[in-house]
């Protein structure tokens, strides 16, 4: 009776957890869930297996103790079909109370049929922001009687682009709680969820393994965009005291070449790509050869082109400009060998949507990155909304064959200049003086 004894839960839900066997709450559920019953609005931050979509089911079926009347009251986002289909099996698995109905909007079914479902009756709405949106638009999805509105994977619906819908649902129900569960935070997903949020109370866990890899000490440099991490990359490798060989790391070879023009401008001959696309580069046939000439200082490495792996023993930095889509190819750059007297420093670019990507590797690793300041004479560069919204307004065209009036070709006589504004009573009685 754990459960009972730490949260305000409704006796069914109590009842279910218990027979369901669910062990000791975990640090979310502990940190979260009685503010969640207690109707304030929450964010909750913390790794993937934390626990953070039962929690939200359990807040959700929480505000349903009575029979359900088939109307909308609680509206659940989730990235993509795949967590929409997560979130209705566990909603199914703990709910007891047969008079709920649950629906899932998403891009995997006909709307027609979603609309349907819906007219049918529904209590608990789970969906795809951008589909919930369309169908809200359809006059489809009632939200006049919704009062609680949960985001599930924030971090992911900001990666897909889908803030727009979700500020639109979210700022079309009137008055209700609202809960996010995210991986991470970061200045995108705060813009979403601030216009909508009323003082929200931040949780935020760490639920890092107690057992720690032997990796390079690593730093993370973090930085608004792809522009941004280039400006870093050339003031770095600028100082050829401390970055006497690198080897920097992305996922494409057009990154790679992108880099490699960048570089060249200031570096010269002593940058190099490994198994360029294009034999016009210079370049080298393996990290070994990079290390013995002592004319180069910089090795682009993209991810793509490695067969096998890629043994970087004995380079003193190792960069990741970007982070690989397979964690195990990164943790391989950077896992410690051993070496005795070897001084090797990782360091990782990465912007707000990569984030949850640093979050999976220090899962792995049992370790955070270092967060390290930005070079004061860093040039951060402005995003392509910034830029918009920087340039002038342009002029609007004036159609010279179009009549347009001027200003009347004479003054009106003073006494036909009209300098005051008499009310409907007040002329009245004049035009009555007026006559008699």
């Amino acid at each position: 009776m754990v459960w009972a004894e730490k949260f305000k839960l409704n006796k069914q839900l109590i009842k279910t957890v218990t027979e369901l066997g669910f062990g000791a709450p975990k640090d979310i559920q502990l940190k979260t869930l009685t503010r969640i019953t207690g109707g304030q609005d929450v964010i909750g931050i913390g790794p993937e297996g934390a626990g953070k979509t039962t929690t939200l089911v359990l807040g959700t079926l929480n505000r349903f103790n009575y029979k359900a009347d088939g109307v909308p009251r609680a509206l659940v986002l989730a990235p993509d079909q795949e967590r929409v289909f997560e979130i209705v099996a566990q909603l199914e698995r703990i709910n007891r109370n047969t008079s709920i109905r649950i629906v899932s909007l998403h891009n995997g079914s006909p709307i027609d049929q979603q609309m349907d479902d819906l007219a049918d009756g529904a209590d608990i709405v789970v969906a795809t922001p951008d589909r919930a949106r369309a169908i809200y638009l359809k006059l489809g999805l009632n939200l006049n009687k919704v009062t609680y509105l949960a985001i599930d994977d924030a971090h992911l619906i900001v990666k897909q682009g889908l803030q727009l819908p979700v500020v639109e649902l979210a700022t079309s129900i009137d008055k209700g709680q609202h809960i996010v569960f995210t991986e991470v935070m970061h200045d995108r997903l705060e813009k979403m969820i601030g216009s909508f949020m009323v003082n929200p109370a931040t949780i935020e866990v760490d639920d890092l393994p107690e057992e720690k890899l032997a990796t390079y000490p690593q730093m993370l440099y973090h930085v608004p965009n792809f522009g941004t991490k280039l400006n870093l990359l050339s003031l770095f490798m600028q100082d050829d005291e401390v970055f006497t060989k690198t080897v920097v790391f992305v996922n494409t070879k057009t990154t790679a070449e992108t880099l490699y023009k960048s570089l060249t401008n200031r570096l010269r001959k002593s940058v190099a790509l490994l198994a360029p696309a294009f034999f016009e580069y210079n370049q080298v046939k393996d990290v070994e050869a990079f290390t013995n000439n002592n004319a180069l200082r910089v090795l682009i490495v993209a991810q793509e082109s490695i067969e096998a792996g890629i043994n970087v023993q004995g380079i003193p930095f190792i960069l990741h400009f970007d982070i690989p889509a397979e964690k195990e190819d990164y943790i391989a750059h950077i896992t410690d060998s051993g070496v005795a007297d070897e001084e090797t420093l990782a360091l990782t670019f990465a912007t707000d949507i990569e984030l949850d990507q640093v979050r999976k590797i220090e899962q792995i690793t049992g370790q955070k990155m270092q967060l390290a300041e930005l070079p004061e004479d860093l040039v951060i560069e402005k995003t392509r909304a910034q830029k918009e919204a920087d340039k002038p307004e342009k002029p609007k065209r004036v159609d010279p064959n179009k009549y347009v009036p001027g200003e009347a070709f004479h003054e009106k006589k003073p006494e036909n200049a009209k300098t005051y504004n008499f009310s409907a009573n007040k002329k009245a009685k004049m035009n009555k003086k007026k006559n008699h």
